[in-house]
């Protein structure tokens, strides 16, 4: 009950009314590997693996996950920052411990108040060293806490991933996040799974996601209204997939997912795309050819289409 109350009275509220006029997109881009991107540091891709990226609110900052040598042990979290929103990627820097642990620390989610909620396999989790689970820190002086694991309501003796957080209006908080967990859509199965917590409270299944493979990794949008995530369901081209799904309302039902196709998608995988604050740009991971290692960061880009809304 105590990172419950924590959480809940550190992270800012992101507000929106219940039903949220929004104004439609264009197309996704041509994906770009985010190295190349003039200026961008040579260093934020690597011969290893790159993945899990998301943005800081502020745009600022670039979270990723690598197992690049010098770090802690395993995968460890990086962050990669500019001075603003037009200028280039630097280079990553390890965020050390207390976030980064011998074990595998992954998935980096930036929230407003400088709180970062991730998912590591160290010790004291719900599933031991075998599972990885949710915590959270906060970054103070600029210094990151003692992460706080999320309990085993939120977390299991299963494996979790890819941490999304967002609030309505009233203050209620949505944590939708991935795992494989017992007990999911396929009854038996032990493929992956998209959750949601209400509040901090028990996870629940999220209606209208998953299949009976593996449906992993989400990521939604600030109002709530819209989520990409990756699946390895019926329809992709190869590999995870990079799925997209909207809805009306932050309190109405998903509507059917969409296959992103390519060049967004490839035969290789695609995994743990993310959206920008303002939903412009989205961030994934992918191991397609052409890239530096073993899973590069690429980057998308759509504009808002004004004078019309969903």
């Amino acid at each position: 009950m105590k990172i419950k109350k924590l959480l809940l009275s550190i992270v800012p509220a992101l507000t929106f009314g219940s039903i949220i006029s929004a104004q439609h997109f264009g197309e996704w881009s041509a994906p770009v590997n985010a190295e190349l991107i003039p200026g961008t540091s040579s260093e934020l891709n690597t011969e290893f693996n790159e993945g899990c990226p998301f943005q800081a609110p502020d745009g600022l900052s670039l979270f990723i996950a690598s197992n690049r040598p010098g770090g802690l042990g395993g995968q460890d979290i990086y962050v990669a920052r500019r001075a603003s929103k037009d200028d280039p990627w630097g280079a990553p820097e390890n965020l050390g411990a207390p976030v980064n642990s011998a074990a595998d620390d992954f998935c980096p989610l930036p929230v407003r108040g400088h709180g970062l909620y991730f998912v590591s396999a160290r010790t004291g989790g719900c599933g031991g060293t075998a599972n990885a689970d949710i915590y959270f820190t906060r970054e103070k002086r600029g210094v990151y806490q003692e992460p706080q694991h999320l309990d085993c309501d939120i977390n299991s003796p299963a494996g979790e991933a890819s941490p999304s957080y967002f609030e309505d209006d009233s203050g209620n908080s949505y944590l939708y996040f991935s795992s494989n967990r017992a007990g999911g859509f396929e009854p038996g199965g032990t493929d992956s799974d998209i959750y949601f917590s209400l509040n901090f409270g028990a996870a629940q299944l999220a209606p209208g996601l998953n299949t009976a493979s593996d449906d992993s990794r989400p990521n939604v949008r600030k109002d709530g209204r819209e989520i990409v995530f990756d699946s390895k369901r019926a329809g992709g081209l190869g590999g995870f997939d990079i799925w997209t799904a909207t809805r009306e309302s932050i309190y109405g039902d998903w509507l059917p997912p969409i296959h992103l196709d390519a060049p967004i998608n490839s035969a290789a995988n695609e995994t743990r795309a993310s959206l920008s604050r303002d939903g412009l740009t989205m961030v994934f991971g992918s191991n397609r050819p052409g890239g530096d290692g073993m899973s590069d960061i690429y980057v998308s880009t759509r504009e808002r289409l004004k004078g019309n809304d969903r």
